[in-house]
């Protein structure tokens, strides 16, 4: 099986297809699972998941990774997948990296998308993405002796343009600038009175304003303009962008895959969260169906609901019984718990 997005939805579909003894390989477009829980209520709390008066979506992400283990799914992160068709009795599944998986079935577990890095509007910096303009989740060793510019006005900002102001020796940039359209941070305060400590201490420079464009020489860039907040512009030495804009999410190729879709959500069979195209299931806040409810316990009853239609559809001269994992021996074997 493969698994499109690591989620908390995504990771308890591992659950539940490890309980049919079925084993599969995650994909995600961020560095690490979590999806929305981790990228936009990481540290808010969650308070209507069942038996869990009250945890954070990074709590949860923790707990559902705990209790996959004994599945132990195959993560692949930091990719987004870019194509998907019929392969003999399956489907084979490309990725941005070139990876090519043979899955028997998939299930679609991509939320409101693909989380991609927000970028730059101007043309001339899309050519330099990878080269000198980076994102998030970057290795801070490519900024080593580069006039640096970190762009962003929230936690992560500040903490990159920190980062790289602790840099020493060989590692160390030339020069580290933070750039955010006005002087108000969506950040903790202790982080942002770290940012003018820094600043105070000549160990970044802070510029309050927007990007108009690079000065590019050989294809390289030299420098940036940039505006400031009464209008005027000005230049500054720049040779790598580490853009800090945040994620937004899009559904990408998914809508090109031929699936019935409404309001750019996956059409499916509510009682086996089958999309339209055979062996592919969509699961979460992807998928649509009459009732449908965008709640993460929700998703979880879906990812149940298609578990056992996979399992139906994998062994079809095997009756799916129903177990529970209070009682059967099975499914202690399978969790790893027999004579517990």
């Amino acid at each position: 099986m493969l698994i499109i997005g690591a989620g908390p939805v995504g990771l308890f579909q591992a659950f539940q297809l490890g309980l049919q003894d079925i084993r599969c390989h995650i994909v995600d477009s961020l560095a690490q699972p979590g999806g929305q829980c981790t990228e936009l209520y990481g540290d808010k709390p969650i308070y209507d998941i069942p038996g869990l008066p009250r945890c954070t979506g990074r709590e949860l992400i923790e707990r559902l990774q705990t209790q996959i283990k004994p599945f132990a799914p195959v993560m692949h992160t930091g990719q987004s997948v870019t194509g998907l068709a019929r392969q003999g009795d399956g489907m084979a599944v490309t990725t941005s990296q070139g990876n090519v998986f043979d899955a028997r079935c998939v299930v679609i577990a991509a939320g409101v998308g693909a989380f991609e890095p927000r970028s730059l509007p101007q043309a001339e910096f899309k050519a330099l993405h990878g080269q000198q303009l980076f994102f998030a989740g970057q290795d801070p060793a490519v900024f080593a002796a580069q006039n640096c510019l970190v762009i962003g006005g929230d936690s992560h900002a500040i903490e990159a343009a920190l980062q790289l102001c602790g840099l020493t020796g060989r590692h160390a940039p030339r020069r580290v600038g933070l750039m955010h359209r006005r002087d108000v941070w969506d950040a903790p305060a202790d982080l942002v009175e770290q940012l003018r400590l820094a600043v105070k201490a000549g160990a970044m420079d802070l510029h309050i304003g927007q990007l108009l464009g690079a000065s590019l020489q050989d294809q390289r860039m030299q420098s940036v303009q940039w505006v400031d907040s009464t209008g005027d512009t000005h230049a500054l030495p720049c040779t790598a962008i580490w853009v800090q804009l945040g994620l937004s999410p899009q559904l990408g190729p998914l809508t090109q895959w031929g699936m019935a879709m409404q309001r750019k959500q996956l059409v499916v069979d509510s009682a086996t969260l089958a999309t339209s195209l055979a062996g592919v299931y969509a699961v979460g806040d992807v998928n649509t169906y009459p009732g449908k409810q965008k709640l993460i316990v929700c998703g979880f009853h879906e990812a149940t609901l298609a578990a056992f239609a996979i399992a139906a559809r994998l062994r079809p001269d095997t009756k799916t019984t129903l177990q529970y994992t209070t009682t059967s021996s099975h499914l202690h074997r399978l969790l790893g718990v027999d004579g517990q």
